[in-house]
């Protein structure tokens, strides 16, 4: 009987997970924009000729018109671009459905962490509603895949610790958690690590046979990936948005110095030790990172505003503000609990090391994409947290705490709901690049009655949204623009067939 409820309470939050990731995903929010095209173009290409759109024959990284991308998350949206086309259900639909089978997961996870059945349907109920899980499950965002995989990943290990067998799957999953999303190419290494670490008595007493096909297997799929990623390109997003790439850095370190300098008396000496000291890049990169990371954890970033600076990220907040009452508590009873030290071990250093890639780059101390891999475990925790202030609590008023937890969380829930399908999709519009279907579809229909169409990239870059939007032909893409590329003038107009597409801040 009891396993029975347990399985009708899941199926009923995965039924609303489900619900709250499925309806209107085709129109809230509002359009697909160019990263979310950008997929579905790649998709369309491979599909119809093997190849990215620049020609690469199945790669490991997509080169697309602005940078590389992972692979793993184009090649999933392909089933689906063959089904839909390339439209905004289709480059969603991966997110969406790896966004509730996560819900699932995290029971999983949850219940294999802790033993407690509630706890684990807590988790499941708290990441179905969560807004952060939310955003990235209704848009085309490789994350929510990425985060499948770890967690599963993670759960396979700790069966996979007591039953060997389990080990080759965590061995995959884990190791296809970088294929899906960039920073996952520095968390993984660092949970590789953890896990040596802590569990390495524990997993010389495995059957060496598993631990020789897990390790065997993990090779398989990391080590041509990380090898790409190095040799092949993979690595020039991470390049570009690191600290250590900021282009502000060297004028700061000028500024101080020479500040320092007039401080002193005089603009006529010259910088000493003192200066260099105080004043130099690897202060900057410590204090960015430093800066990066502890904001990660602040209560603006998580309960109050979320990723204000790019509302394609946030609707507004990560987190109910009454979650943080029971992230503290939660924490607090987590450390004092008595699970397993070992299991506890790690999962300390997933909440503290998965901050480490996105403070490494700029921006990344609000940056809620590149800080997703933070939520699972702040979920759990959150869970613990409720499950376990109700345990301490008189018993006369356990009833009470029910009713005023449930309250608070309906209403946040429901003004929540309100603002994403009310406020937030005429908000966002302008980040979602709302418009450009329509006026891509038009210019397409209208195009044969006239000998050459102009597309300007004055707002944007408009040649992903043409090719997306029209479904060029991949293969004669392909070849008109290594064509465009051969030339060497910056100022040459890409033309394809009637249309062109001119550089930006090119007069006509």
């Amino acid at each position: 009987m009891k396993f029975r409820k347990q399985t009708i309470l899941l199926i009923l939050i995965i039924l609303l997970a489900t619900i709250l990731r499925i309806v209107k995903l085709n129109s809230v929010p509002v359009s697909a924009f160019g990263d979310e095209l950008d997929v579905g173009y790649q998709a369309y290409s491979i599909l119809e000729t093997g190849k990215d759109y620049m020609g690469n024959f199945l790669p490991l990284h997509f080169k697309s018109l602005a940078e590389w991308r992972t692979p793993l998350y184009i090649y999933s949206a392909v089933p689906f671009v063959w089904l839909f086309g390339i439209s905004t259900i289709s480059v969603r639909l991966p997110a969406a459905v790896f966004g509730i089978l996560s819900v699932w997961v995290i029971y999983l996870l949850a219940k294999r962490i802790t033993g407690n059945d509630k706890i684990s349907l807590f988790s499941a109920l708290l990441l179905a509603i969560s807004p952060w899980h939310l955003q990235y499950s209704r848009a085309g965002f490789e994350v929510t895949q990425s985060l499948f995989f770890y967690m599963i990943g993670i759960y396979f290990l700790l069966k996979g610790l007591k039953f060997g067998k389990w080990l080759p799957l965590s061995a995959i999953c884990l190791g296809l958690t970088p294929w899906v999303y960039s920073t996952a190419k520095l968390f993984l290494p660092l949970t590789v690590l953890a896990i040596l670490i802590i569990w390495k008595n524990d997993l010389l007493k495995v059957s060496k046979a598993y631990l020789i096909w897990a390790a065997i297997i993990f090779s398989i799929v990391t080590v041509p990936f990380a090898i790409n990623t190095i040799f092949g390109g993979g690595s020039e997003r991470i390049e570009g948005i690191s600290i250590f790439s900021d282009p502000k850095i060297s004028g700061q370190v000028g500024f101080g110095r020479l500040n320092d300098m007039q401080t002193r008396g005089g603009d006529n000496q010259s910088v000493n030790i003192f200066d260099k000291l105080f004043h130099n890049p690897y202060i900057i990169y410590i204090d960015a990172f430093t800066d990066n990371y502890l904001h990660a954890f602040s209560t603006d970033f998580l309960f109050i505003t979320g990723d204000i600076l790019n509302p394609r990220q946030s609707s507004g907040t990560e987190f109910y503000k009454i979650e943080a009452i029971f992230l503290l508590m939660g924490l607090l009873f987590f450390l004092s609990s008595s699970i397993d030290k070992k299991i506890k071990a790690f999962f300390i250093f997933w909440l503290v090391a998965s901050p480490i890639p996105s403070a490494l780059t700029q921006g990344g101390g609000a940056h809620a994409t590149r800080l997703i891999l933070m939520l699972p475990i702040l979920i759990i925790l959150i869970a613990f947290g409720i499950y376990n202030s109700y345990l301490k609590i008189n018993k006369k008023y356990q009833n009470l705490f029910i009713i005023l937890v449930s309250t608070a969380f309906l209403l946040g829930f429901i003004f929540y709901q309100h603002n994403y399908w009310v406020h937030y999709p005429w908000q966002s519009e302008r980040w979602w690049q709302s418009g450009y279907e329509q006026a891509i579809k038009l210019t397409v229909q209208k195009s044969s009655n006239y000998e050459r169409v102009i597309i300007s990239s004055a707002d944007e870059p408009s040649l992903k949204f043409f090719l997306g939007w029209s479904m060029y032909p991949p293969a004669r893409f392909q070849d008109k623009y290594r064509l465009y590329l051969a030339n060497k003038d910056p100022n040459t107009v890409l033309k394809l067939d009637q249309y062109e597409f001119p550089p930006v801040g090119q007069s006509l």
